[in-house]
């Protein structure tokens, strides 16, 4: 059976996914941002048998449960009470059509279970592509809860006396990888925090210094903020001794900065929601800040062209993991329902990421831009995080995205949405600064033509930068 749990960062969802997973029924986590519209879409996509969900959330689960016709079993959390009860439910939530999971919970034997093999079904997420609606990642017993013994032990590098906080939301894949499988497949403790409301990095480093967290994991969204907005004599953590980030490409500037202020670096890592860590910086070999590392155990990893061939050095082409003749462990099973777009992945011997980089002489890769993302303009191809790692370099920058826009002569140009930091206000004569900038410091040809100041960028709940929505709205689509 198909669950849908729909909890924030509370200690019932890692309860929950357990109990789920030792059913061998299948848990769907999904973000709490999710709407009426979108619920119904899991729910008619999924055949799914149950919702768990916060009370808060109950009313657009209700009304997307009207809106399908079919009745999934309804259980309710209310995160606002102490976590774990272990007297009665005094303070829990009680809802008409709902059954209340403290007293369910209380009821339960815990000693349901079943044996599950390797190939079985596990975990599902539901992923976004650049067109279409969201597709079903369908993951193994082996190929997230195992193989992320690969993402414990040599990304986050823990150890059974370490404490791990990872700052994602619990809809994200990256929470399987980091708040549940990647620690305890270490037998690391997990720390968490939940707090309502938009990433606050001044709390961020305020829990970081109280509590004896001794490694984190986050988005490059939080690191930048954390690093443009708090001042330097703020970064003093008595216990933190390594810190990781993944969901997308961290700009080389902001490692710097937080090497001068901590003396550690940021390990940044790649994967995907297919996948468990395949490229990462790792502890045990030199960093290259602003690279996305070496392939991790267990994966080969290389740089293919169009017909699947391998590229040489220096030359860009997709990032592809071998899958034959032997299919690494910690990749999906498949789209579920969806053959089609799971075969679309397949080139030959190769799983096609869909991302675009290149590899340098010493096996390091080094991300240029999702494939839909590449700017092509005059002939050139330009990626934005190139564009982007140089903006954020500039004082003024807080953070930015840059995509194409259309141009009568060029076909496209490149345009670059900018968030200042606190101290400067947009002017035409910052613009023509933030120009010359990256004109100095990358080839002259790539520097933004159009300069839009924003109050914010728009972002997925796990903090990726929404590149698509804003090349969608240049183009008039």
């Amino acid at each position: 059976d198909k669950v849908l749990v729909m909890l924030p960062n509370i200690p019932e969802w890692w309860e929950i996914m357990h109990g789920l997973r030792r059913l061998k029924a299948i848990p769907i986590p999904a973000t709490t941002l999710l709407t009426a519209k979108e619920i119904r879409y899991r729910l008619s996509a999924a055949d799914i048998k149950a919702i768990i969900a916060a009370d808060e959330e109950a009313q657009k689960i209700e009304e997307a449960v009207d809106m399908q016709g079919h009745a999934p079993i309804l259980i309710i959390i209310n995160p606002s009470v102490s976590p774990l009860t272990k007297g009665g439910i005094e303070g829990w939530c009680e809802r008409q059509g709902w059954h209340n999971y403290i007293k369910e919970r209380n009821k339960a034997d815990a000693n349901t279970g079943k044996r599950a093999l390797s190939d079985e079904p596990s975990i599902i997420y539901f992923t976004s592509g650049t067109t279409g609606p969201p597709k079903m990642v369908l993951h193994t017993q082996a190929s997230y809860p195992l193989a992320h013994i690969i993402t414990g032990k040599y990304w986050l590098d823990l150890r059974p006396e370490d404490i791990h906080w990872n700052i994602s939301d619990t809809g994200w894949a990256k929470a399987a990888w980091s708040s549940l499988f990647g620690p305890w497949n270490m037998g690391a403790t997990i720390f968490s925090f939940y707090k309502k409301g938009k990433f606050d990095p001044a709390l961020t480093i305020e829990i970081m210094q109280k509590y004896p967290i001794t490694t984190f994991c986050g988005p490059p969204t939080a690191y930048r903020m954390m690093a443009k907005e708090i001042s330097a004599e703020k970064f003093r953590f008595k216990s933190l001794r390594h810190f990781v980030a993944a969901g997308e490409p961290l700009n080389k500037e902001i490692i710097n900065i937080w090497k001068e202020r901590t003396g550690l670096y940021i390990y940044d890592g790649y994967g995907q929601t297919e996948t468990v860590n395949v490229l990462a910086n790792f502890r045990c070999l030199s960093v290259k800040p602003g690279s996305m590392g070496v392939p991790a155990p267990g994966f080969i990893v290389d740089i293919v062209d169009e017909n699947g061939n391998i590229v040489c050095p220096d030359t860009e082409g997709d990032i592809a993991i071998k899958i034959k003749p032997k299919r690494p462990v910690g990749l999906f099973k498949e789209y579920f329902g969806n053959p089609e777009a799971t075969e679309k992945t397949i080139k030959g011997d190769w799983y096609l990421a869909g991302d675009r980089a290149y590899k340098d002489d010493d096996g390091y890769f080094w991300f240029v831009a999702r494939a839909d993302d590449i700017i092509l303009t005059s002939g050139y191809r330009i990626g934005p995080f190139e564009i982007e790692s140089v903006l954020i370099g500039h004082p003024a920058v807080k953070e930015s995205a840059v995509v194409a826009s259309p141009d009568e002569v060029r076909g496209e140009v490149v345009k670059a949405f900018v968030v200042l930091t606190e101290a400067h206000t947009p002017s035409d004569a910052l613009k023509k600064e933030l120009q010359e900038f990256v004109k100095k410091h990358t080839a002259p040809y790539k520097y933004p033509r159009k300069i839009e100041f924003v109050e914010e960028l728009p972002k997925t709940i796990s903090g990726k930068i929404k590149r698509k929505e804003l090349k969608m709205r240049e183009f008039g689509r």
